[in-house]
């Protein structure tokens, strides 16, 4: 499974609102500026992470986009699969649907084992767990000897 743009710049711009998550909305350009992603696929992203629940949109002079819940609410599966869908290593292993060996076939449950893997992991890190982890790295990055 490779991972697209989409399910990349999309963790990004959620950890981007974690990182403001209590303060005022975040605009655009600010996400684009600090993560480094274009505002206009910054806007597309955004859609869909708002119609599966996980962001908010504010309009007017003080809009922009927020969490629609914590950090601590909002596991890193949650975006991967609003971005990228079901989480599959080959289709056979996501309900075998199309695949006639599917019955006798031995090999599927790796790819099972391989999908549950993977949905775990993402699972079990938060945004809330990212933004500390940014913050620990960004102290170690000013953290200088002479």
């Amino acid at each position: 499974m490779k991972m697209s743009t989409k399910g990349r710049y999309g963790l990004r711009i959620m950890l981007e609102l974690a990182l403001n998550y209590g303060q005022k909305a975040v605009i655009a350009d600010t996400i684009a500026q600090n993560q480094q992603i274009s505002a206009n696929y910054i806007h597309l992203l955004v859609k869909t992470l708002r119609d599966a629940g996980l962001i908010n949109a504010a309009r007017g002079p003080n809009g922009g986009y927020l969490l629609a819940r914590s950090p601590a609410d909002i596991n890193v599966l949650q975006i991967v699969v609003a971005l990228e869908g079901k989480i599959r290593v080959v289709d056979c292993a996501a309900g075998g649907e199309g695949c006639i060996r599917t019955p006798e076939c031995v090999v599927r449950e790796v790819w099972e084992k391989l999908n549950r893997s993977v949905e775990d992991t993402l699972k079990e890190i938060t945004l809330e767990q990212l933004v500390l982890r940014h913050g620990q790295a960004l102290r170690a990055q000013h953290d200088y000897q002479i």
